[in-house]
């Protein structure tokens, strides 16, 4: 679109069972910090779109300023083409500068279609937000060719300004302490389809998602041969295992597990890396955590200029000396 009067940022809610996912409020919390830190003079607006709307206090509290709120029975679970064309009505009707939608699988089926739709170009996959302090135009960061170099975008001819943005690269923050009272929207958008959801039924699985765990133990080449240990290790420490590209694609490790520019973002308390030598795609992934143990047998390694606490030596020796003290520890605590 071509409009010349934005000056609110929009972003999308996303809900699933009528829970928020957590990028939505990462988003909204750091929308305020850069209406904080740039003197923006627009709204953070949060587009609701729900069937019961239980999370307005959640969605105030973290940043948004306003809320539109779509509270319809046809929004109780997502549909793609109903879901694109009811944010493509919003943008049309309430001409946003900036339009967020998190990077979740949601998201990145969601968020190309609605820039088609309102003929904008879309940054997918951010991972930093700000503006130019000379010109106020906004940039929008991502990783580019297989993360080897991070590319700043800038859409100066088209509106709004649209992207995606990964979870995990921003932090959450309370803003509003309390409730304030949603604006209702009414919205036209209608997507008839011969097919009904019946039942829906969550994929069992032993794993946490690596994005939530608050201690993880990664490996890298340096442990290929040998990746049962992280799992040993992760276990006895209520952790979960993640790995580096390089293993990933050798298949040693699953893609879900991957951490670093082209996998996940993450934050636990303890992230133990085992023979990953350090490369800025990776890093990138895991350096806001909050305690870094590294173990590399190459004392140059850039892995140890990020982390904490280093040890120089060989991944595969050291784990079967950490597993087995983990274990003495636990039958210390069990006969206490």
């Amino acid at each position: 679109m071509n409009y010349t009067d934005g000056k609110d940022i929009l972003i999308f809610i996303e809900e699933t069972n009528e829970e928020l996912n957590d990028v939505s409020l990462e988003l909204l919390s750091e929308a305020r910090r850069l209406k904080n830190e740039f003197a923006l003079t627009g709204d953070i607006i949060a587009l609701y779109l729900s069937e019961h709307a239980k999370n307005i206090e959640k969605i105030y509290r973290y940043g948004a300023e306003r809320i539109l709120l779509a509270q319809d029975r046809k929004f109780s679970h997502y549909q793609t083409i109903l879901y694109a064309q009811a944010i493509a009505e919003v943008i049309e009707q309430t001409h946003p500068d900036i339009c967020l939608i998190g990077g979740s699988n949601i998201g990145r089926d969601l968020a190309p279609r609605v820039s088609a739709k309102v003929k904008t170009g879309l940054t997918a996959d951010a991972t930093h937000l700000s503006f130019d302090q000379e010109s106020h135009q906004f940039l929008m960061t991502r990783p580019a060719f297989g993360g080897n170099i991070n590319a700043t975008i800038v859409c100066d001819s088209h509106a709004p300004k649209m992207a995606t943005v990964r979870p995990n690269v921003f932090e959450k923050e309370v803003f509003n302490p309390k409730e304030k009272t949603p604006t209702k929207i009414s919205i036209n958008a209608i997507y008839e389809t011969k097919i009904q959801l019946i039942d829906e039924t969550k994929k069992t699985t032993n794993h946490q998602d690596i994005a939530k765990a608050k201690i993880v133990v990664s490996g890298g080449r340096g442990v290929s041969g040998c990746f049962h240990m992280l799992d040993d290790v992760a276990k006895s420490l209520k952790g979960e295992v993640g790995a580096s590209r390089a293993v990933v694609d050798q298949g040693i490790a699953y893609k879900n597990m991957q951490v670093g520019q082209t996998g996940k973002t993450i934050r636990p308390t303890i992230y133990l890396a085992c023979g990953i030598s350090g490369a800025i795609q990776h890093t990138a992934g895991m350096d806001k955590s909050e305690l870094i143990i590294a173990i590399n047998t190459d004392e140059k390694a850039p892995i140890f200029d990020v982390a904490d606490l280093g040890i120089v030596g060989d991944a595969k020796e050291i784990l079967p000396l950490l597993y087995q003290r983990l274990q003495q520890n636990s039958v210390i605590k069990k006969s206490a």
